[in-house]
């Protein structure tokens, strides 16, 4: 979740600004960035507010886009 974290500081969003962007609660996005799995609904609309790719945000590739 290191880079989920990290695109969020990059865009200078807190934690709240993030989870209201997402529709969800901060207690919701907390729970995300400490390792609960997250909807793939969630991620997609990450990947869109960040301008990088799913598999980026997850760790599994170096690289923001495909």
């Amino acid at each position: 979740m290191n880079n989920i974290e990290a695109e969020r500081g990059r865009l200078q969003l807190t934690k709240e600004g993030m989870a209201k962007k997402l529709g969800i609660s901060s207690k919701t996005y907390l729970s995300y960035t400490r390792g609960k799995a997250i909807p793939s609904t969630i991620l997609i609309n990450m990947s869109k507010i960040f301008g990088c790719s799913v598999d980026y945000l997850l760790g599994l590739d170096d690289k923001k886009t495909a």
